[in-house]
């Protein structure tokens, strides 16, 4: 920290661990957080990053710290997306300004970055599972390490979330789940008196009386069950946590969590307790930040701005992106068709939906976190003969193969899934990036999957999904598209390629976006290229021709070079028993790191500058093997 960074967070600066935290007196911990909530308003928003729901989870994420002795106990947070704070109380706090960025903070917990982050996170709905994990080791252990998962409520939703429970509940370790419940504001229920219901439940006297009177009871097992319902039943009169009960978790709440005293209270007393705990804290999405109080979606995750202009800058881009063509597809093609129904996993701004979900409220389903529902949902409206467009993002896709080959390609079934984010996604890293779709696609019997090179082709690609009969799969790049002028809205003939330019010796075979890249690469190398749409059904008979024409084939993807679509056209060689070079340009064999785009691409070689080395050497070692 600066000398004025210091003088503006006497108390922030100061604790480089927890460890330093814990030594503070507990009348300081709210000039912490607050403190802390200004450090992360000051710095994401010079650095760019996730805002609203850090600025929402301050106040637990110092009580955690402050009550559980980390690293020995464990602390799990789902997703990530509210740990900055933690981040910054964990010894990371001069290195913020860096998170997203190439060779800084990673976006999420991540366990080569810190052992205060127990497991590498990015997707919803694994702290549960991996907490029970951790949980049942640290019994078998005997070191009275305790473990601590932090959940929101929309991650909540899925299902995995309630598998782990229903395990737990069965198991029963020592454990704790926090439900942090963000849903936009504090409900009327949630106060002084809740908070003291809360510290009531989760102390000694309550908990004695409790334990004490089944152990009473054990060995009337009718009685026993009786009082155990009644107890359930009064709880459930004044409280929402009846489900859980049922789960086999003691359910403690709702309390204030921004209320750090009663949290510190709260969660000592539940330290202590045994069996699987759930404490349910109710948050402020924003809170702190008038803005982002009032729009946590639009402050969910920001560029950087001025926080004194209480806005976001407004700039619209002149070139749409990719999402924004999908949603205006959406809309042109429901107001002609209303059997299309289109469904998101709680992804309706990121996939440009928010205009349809307003003029097609009865086509429009968000089915929450719930990727794999979601798939199989789509398969029950095909079967009734509606037409259900699945838009999901590239590495939530990989959450449902299952009910993508069972439930849609395996019958045969008419869904088109507009793949959102694939490739490289930047910022957000190795849990997000789009890497593995045309992979785990490809093999698949029955579908179609087809890689746009402009946003003009995505439209065309999309139509071409919609109407063919059985499964389709359009994927295309987070970002914008590169300005063309669209063709009229017409399907595309089924597994057929475009010769974009005619060269010599060198021939580009381009699957998607990096068709600009190779355009500039072809000129130096004066290459053909051919724009190959489709990488199932591939058109073998434009790959052939280019093997009898050329000298050496490359292929270009922005996917995982093992079992892409470059190894598509490797197959098609060998099925025909043609024998020549073939240069595989795409994502290497390891997960990607975060960074921008740009930065990411130029440092793998999918640039116009690497495609044009590699392009260069692979002629080099031909040469060379000739002489």
């Amino acid at each position: 920290m600066t000398q004025a960074s210091q003088n503006a967070f006497p108390l922030l600066h100061v604790i480089d661990s927890p460890a330093d935290l814990r030594g503070l007196p507990k009348q300081k911990l709210q000039q912490v957080s607050d403190e802390l909530r200004q450090f992360l308003l000051a710095s994401v928003s010079k650095s760019s990053g996730h805002l609203a729901s850090g600025l929402g989870t301050v106040e637990l994420t110092v009580a955690l710290h402050y009550v559980y002795k980390t690293p020995f106990d464990h602390l799990v947070w789902d997703v990530g997306h509210q740990a900055y704070p933690h981040k910054i109380l964990t010894g990371r706090r001069d290195q913020l300004h860096t998170i997203r960025q190439k060779d800084g903070l990673h976006p999420f917990p991540w366990r080569e970055e810190s052992d205060y982050d127990v497991i590498s996170v990015g997707h919803s709905s694994t702290s549960i599972s991996a907490a029970l994990g951790l949980a049942v080791a640290a019994e078998k252990e005997a070191q009275n390490r305790k473990t601590v998962a932090v959940i929101g409520d929309g991650a909540m939703t899925a299902g995995m979330a309630f598998e782990a429970m229903n395990h737990a509940g069965d198991v029963a370790p020592d454990m704790l789940v926090i439900l942090n419940d963000n849903d936009m504001s504090i409900s009327e229920n949630v106060g002084a008196l809740n908070s003291h219901f809360a510290r009531l439940l989760s102390g000694k006297i309550y908990t004695s009386l409790r334990e004490g009177g089944k152990q009473l009871l054990s060995g009337l097992p009718t009685m026993r069950e009786l009082v155990s319902k009644a107890e359930e039943h009064v709880k459930g009169m004044v409280t929402p946590g009846t489900i859980f009960e049922e789960l086999g978790f003691n359910y403690i709440g709702p309390i204030d969590g921004h209320d750090v005293d009663a949290l510190v209270e709260t969660l000592t007393n539940m330290r202590t307790l045994k069996g699987p705990q759930l404490l349910h804290v109710v948050t402020r999405k924003g809170k702190g930040y008038a803005p982002a109080e009032k729009d946590p979606i639009g402050y969910h995750g920001v560029p950087k701005f001025d926080p004194t202009t209480n806005s976001l800058p407004t700039k619209a881009p002149s070139i749409p992106s990719y999402s924004a063509v999908f949603g205006e597809w959406l809309c042109e093609t429901a107001a002609v068709d209303a059997n299309l129904m289109a469904i998101t996993p709680a992804m309706r701004e990121g996939s440009g939906m928010v205009a349809f979900a307003r003029q097609f409220p009865k086509q429009y389903f968000d089915v929450a976190i719930a990727e794999q529902h979601a798939v199989t949902f789509a398969a029950g409206l095909a079967i009734a003969g509606q037409k259900p467009v699945v838009a999901i993002y590239s590495s939530f896709l990989q959450r449902a193969y299952d009910q993508l080959i069972h439930d849609v390609a395996l019958q045969n079934l008419d869904v088109l899934f507009a793949i959102d984010r694939a490739g490289i996604v930047g910022a957000d890293g190795p849990t997000h990036q789009g890497a593995f779709d045309l992979t785990f696609l490809r093999c698949i019997p029955n579908m179609v999957v087809m890689t746009p090179s402009n946003e003009d082709e995505c439209r065309l690609m999309l139509a071409t999904g919609y109407q063919y009969a059985g499964p389709a799969a359009v994927r295309y790049p987070r970002g914008n598209g590169i300005g063309v002028e669209y063709s009229p809205l017409k399907p595309l003939p089924i597994g057929k390629s475009r010769v974009v330019r005619t060269g010599s010796k060198v021939a580009i075979l381009n699957f998607g976006t990096l068709l600009s890249e190779a355009m500039i690469a072809a000129e130096s190398l004066n290459a053909t290229v051919i724009d190959m749409r489709f990488v199932k059904p591939l058109d073998t008979q434009a790959v052939l021709a280019a093997a009898a024409e050329h000298e050496l084939l490359v292929t270009l993807e922005e996917n995982a070079i093992a079992g892409g679509a470059g190894s598509a056209v490797s197959e098609a060689l060998a099925a025909a028993n043609v024998q020549m070079p073939v240069l595989h340009i795409g994502l290497p064999d390891q997960f990607i790191k975060h960074g921008g785009q740009d930065e990411i691409r130029a440092e793998l070689g999918l640039d116009a500058q690497g495609i044009t080395k590699q392009i260069e050497k692979q002629i080099e070692l031909q040469i060379k093997a000739r002489l």
